[in-house]
């Protein structure tokens, strides 16, 4: 197994991982693989799956009715 040291990370980012990682109950070094599996790991969705997931998106939401007066005061909400 390889060994890797990245030196400079941002202060910002350092509390980011280590946030997901206590919320996800793994080492920063576990977040860290995690990261970068999911980085170099990333595959092209077929038009197929990409429907059905739509299609189910839909179906769970179905219930719900958003108006566009609804949807600006979500979007407005806690902004100066």
């Amino acid at each position: 197994m390889a060994t890797i040291t990245v030196k400079n990370i941002p202060d910002d980012l350092y509390h980011r991982l280590k946030t997901l990682a206590r919320m996800n109950r793994r080492s920063v070094n576990n977040e860290i693989i995690l990261c970068i599996e999911q980085a170099v790991s990333s595959r092209k969705i077929e038009p197929k799956e990409m429907m059905e997931k739509a299609r189910l998106v839909r179906q769970l939401t179905s219930h719900t009715m958003l108006s566009e007066e609804t949807l600006n005061q979500a979007k407005n909400q806690d902004r100066p």
